[in-house]
């Protein structure tokens, strides 16, 4: 590898790099006087030179500088003019400005005396106006509270009225309502404390002992008994029968069923219409009546006494409590018959015709059956009513204390009322009022 030299120059500091050879050479040259002396005369040269360029590139810049000078100064100026020119027209707009607010400023002042001068002609009108209109006021509050007062008297005596007719039908109701939970309950305790063989047997004690605190002393002579008779193959649990004047005018084969009879399961009241009415024709009863706490949410067996001949002839299903009504309807019906019966023997004994008569004697005791069907259904609607009426007669109750109430606000918002109020973001009216007042003091 060569070795590398450096020099550096006297002028301009930069560096060279020479190799060997070169670097003897000028090592050799510059010994030599004659090259020292021709190396101070390049050198001054080259000085001369760089002097002339560097004032050369001199001017040329401050050429430039001059030229770029006097645009911008041209261009300032232009931009002058423009200022000037803009600071005209701002002027004249100014100028044009000053006069039409001047004008609008005239016409508004104009506008605002006439208005000053129709005002001060409505003051004076309505002025009039409002003594009228007070004048009004105080006969319209008083005409207001004429009828306030008789509307207050008037409701007043209707909620009296009302009240004491809704505590009269409330203390009916509650009664009915106190009935019916006591008699719920009475079910109730009886299906929790009691065995199912226990149950069935209960509602049998309870008919038995109704009848006997009932109608044991009405009917001296009726037979009211369990069917202790299974000879037959079948049995009821009662039979009721009763004569007058040896005449047996009627006579009920009764069964008690209970929903928690055979061990819970469920049935329905038709699962016995066919063994009731067999039992009632092989003991010679005139008519079957099923008393059954089954199906309690069947309200076809919830509204009374349901006749069930269509199915079965002279059948009946009722509720306990209806146990006691049907044996005292069935009574009073069949005791009518009685006279046809005694006529019906007199003829048979004189061998008369009474085919006919029987007949009659029979469609009657069926017609009276289903008129009293008809009549249960009434009174079981005429319940219904009576409970809707209550209701309704609740509602109107809570109408009249609500319009009591709107009145009560109505007459707070009267009394209320005043002046101040009525000339609220009304200047002029309040205005008029003051001097009223001032006036008057």
């Amino acid at each position: 590898m060569k070795k590398m030299n450096t020099i550096v120059c006297p002028h301009c500091g930069k560096e060279f790099s020479l190799e060997d050879a070169d670097y003897a050479s000028i090592v050799s040259q510059v010994k030599n006087t004659e090259f020292k002396q021709e190396l101070a005369n390049r050198l001054h040269e080259l000085e001369q030179q760089h002097q002339i360029e560097t004032e050369k590139n001199t001017l040329a810049a401050q050429q430039t500088f001059n030229k770029q000078l006097s645009e911008k100064e041209t261009a300032i100026s232009e931009r002058d003019n423009k200022i000037a020119r803009l600071e005209e027209q701002v002027k004249s707009i100014e100028k044009n400005k000053d006069l039409e607010y001047a004008a609008k400023l005239a016409d508004k002042d104009k506008k605002i005396s006439e208005l000053n001068n129709t005002i001060s002609n409505h003051d004076k009108e309505q002025e009039i106006a409002v003594m009228k209109e007070q004048q009004q006021s105080k006969e319209s509050i008083h005409e207001l509270e004429k009828k306030i007062s008789e509307l207050n008297a008037k409701i007043t005596a209707d909620a009296a009225s009302e009240r004491e007719k809704l505590e009269d039908q409330k203390g009916k109701y509650e009664l009915l309502l106190k009935a019916k939970q006591e008699e719920v309950d009475y079910y109730k305790d009886m299906k929790v404390k009691l065995s199912t063989k226990m149950i069935g047997e209960s509602l049998e004690v309870h008919c038995s002992t109704l009848y006997n605190t009932t109608l044991r002393s009405v009917l001296p002579n009726a037979y009211f008994e369990k069917d202790n008779d299974a000879s037959e193959g079948s049995k009821g649990d009662f039979i009721f029968r009763d004569t007058e004047d040896g005449i047996e005018y009627i006579s009920i084969m009764f069964e008690m069923k209970n929903e928690l009879e055979n061990g819970g399961k469920k049935h329905k009241n038709e699962d016995f219409f066919k063994k009731l009415d067999e039992d009632r024709r092989k003991k010679n009863c005139e008519y079957a009546v099923l008393v059954s706490l089954l199906e309690p949410e069947n309200e076809l067996y919830n509204n009374g006494i349901v006749d069930v001949s269509y199915k079965y002839p002279k059948m009946y299903v009722i509720r306990p409590q209806f146990f006691i009504p049907i044996i005292t309807l069935l009574v009073q019906t069949s005791k009518k018959s009685v006279e046809y019966q005694r006529q019906l023997k007199i003829a048979q004994s004189q061998s008369i015709d009474v085919t006919n008569f029987e007949a009659k004697l029979y469609d009657f005791k069926d017609k009276f059956g289903r008129n009293y069907e008809l009549a249960a259904k009434k009174f079981q609607a005429a319940i219904a009513e009576i409970d809707k009426s209550i209701e309704h007669l609740q509602k109107i109750k809570d109408a009249l204390l609500g319009s009591e109430n709107n009145l009560r606000l109505a007459n707070n918002k009267l009394e209320d009322l005043t002046i101040k109020k009525l000339t609220y973001n009304n200047p002029t009216m309040k205005a008029k009022f003051e001097e009223a007042r001032q006036a008057e003091q």
